[in-house]
């Protein structure tokens, strides 16, 4: 089992980082300049740029919303956005390309980043799929979500020792001793995230 899994991992990596970026793509395609409406839940069917999802900050639910999905070239100081299986029982992105759910770190005015049209903070985010590593599933510390996608089942990461992962410093600590697998989507976009629209907590 955990040969295939590794076998359809290696095989996946590349096709999904992919999709995940043409996803993207397609989104942007159909974006339009912000307006004073209120902003569409980037899941609603045709929704546009900018428009806003959930992400987790420290075992904290906020809203972020996508300003900018056009990739740019990477750069040491983006932040890591990782996405990942949901880890309640309402994913924050899906069905397309699939469901998930997000963890960043929350970026104040004194870090990297730029103003907004609205005077917001924006900063630019560099993407990561979090997968359950062959270690991970071997031990029994990461328990995935398995995924079906069209290149393929891939074990999207839900607990790592019956922890949820809703905090940056718990995935990288994780992937730090082997038990998550880390894949660069090499897809970077501007979004910015509301400390005041925190919805749940999640520990």
């Amino acid at each position: 089992m955990l040969s295939m899994m590794t076998r359809s991992w290696n095989s996946t990596r590349v096709h999904l980082a992919t999709l995940v970026v043409a996803t993207l793509a397609l989104v942007v395609s159909a974006a339009h300049p912000v307006q004073a409406a209120a902003l569409p839940n980037c899941n609603d069917e045709g929704a546009a740029t900018p428009c806003f999802e959930k992400v987790w900050v420290d075992g904290a639910e906020l809203k972020v919303t996508f300003v900018d999905l056009d990739p740019t070239p990477a750069n040491p100081s983006d932040v890591s956005f990782y996405v990942l299986a949901s880890q309640g029982d309402t994913p924050q992105g899906g069905p397309v390309p699939f469901f998930h759910d997000h963890v960043t770190d929350d970026r104040g005015p004194h870090d990297h980043g730029h103003r907004g049209e609205q005077g917001d903070l924006d900063v630019h985010y560099h993407g990561f799929l979090v997968f359950c590593s062959v270690q991970g599933m071997a031990s029994g510390a990461c328990v995935p979500t398995m995924t079906a996608m069209p290149q393929g089942t891939v074990p999207l990461a839900k607990t790592v020792h019956g922890h949820r992962l809703t905090s940056s410093a718990r995935i990288e600590s994780a992937a730090n001793s082997g038990l998550l697998a880390l894949v660069d989507t090499n897809s970077v976009f501007v979004a910015r995230i509301d400390p005041g629209q925190k919805s749940r907590e999640c520990e």
